[in-house]
């Protein structure tokens, strides 16, 4: 049976138990074994966290200690998958540059704020997102600074910011552990809706350790870049 630990606290807007519930339901529905804590010193034993399978962080904003991020960040370069959604897991401990760059992105507005009405599109098949259509949804529209080396499953554009493509849901690694990323989730209600939660809890499985490691587009597959021309400059010959 695999284990999962799920952190929730932080700002409350973000109904940080209710979606820690609903995640946890997810999981054992899939026949995970899950513990909930509303502490950061969940994170303070790293043997604890080594015999994880999956951690699941829902912490908005905050502020953690390193005696708590230190254990974290060690157990997931160590092969301990961490999955999560919206501001729980990406707009966490902003001061915190090592953990921006293990979960891929962090961010750093909404433009039009809540009940804002867009689409998300599927842009890669896999068992993660295999069956789901691109649809919409109305809710916060997440404008993040991303990692290149993300795999993208799924974006969104802003069609009044020069329609810039957006990722809204990635999968990347970070050390040996699986690092699967939604930025769907302002609240209980938008992790629930149907496509949302099915992403999730396949995510989740993929970060504890299903199917292939690579899913999803790389950068320079999803925005249409050329290879580099690796030829060294005469002068470096």
């Amino acid at each position: 049976m695999k284990k999962a630990l799920i952190v929730y606290g932080g700002w409350e807007g973000h109904q940080p138990a209710e979606v820690a519930n609903l995640l946890r339901d997810a999981l054992l529905g899939e026949g995970f074994s899950v513990r909930c804590s509303d502490s950061l010193d969940a994170f303070c034993d790293l043997e604890a966290l080594k015999q994880l399978d999956l951690i699941v962080p829902i912490w908005t904003m905050g502020t953690i200690r390193p005696d708590q991020l230190g254990p974290l960040l060690a157990a997931v370069r160590d092969g301990v998958g961490i999955a999560g959604c919206h501001g729980g897991m990406c707009d966490a401990f902003r001061s915190e540059t090592e953990y921006h760059f293990m979960t891929g992105g962090q961010w750093v507005a909404h433009p039009g704020g809540d009940g804002r009405h867009y689409w998300v599109n599927i842009v890669h098949r896999n068992p993660i997102t295999e069956g789901i259509a691109d649809f919409d949804v109305r809710t916060e529209q997440y404008y993040m600074h991303v990692d290149p080396a993300i795999r993208v499953l799924a974006t969104t554009a802003f069609e009044d910011y020069d329609n810039v493509v957006m990722p809204v849901v990635w999968t990347k690694t970070y050390g040996r552990g699986r690092v699967f990323y939604c930025s769907l989730g302002h609240q209980a209600g938008i992790v629930a809706m149907p496509p949302v939660l099915r992403m999730m809890t396949r995510g989740m499985r993929w970060a504890a350790g299903e199917w292939e490691t690579r899913l999803g587009l790389t950068f320079g597959q999803l925005y249409g870049a050329q290879p580099l021309n690796r030829t060294a400059p005469k002068d470096e010959r």
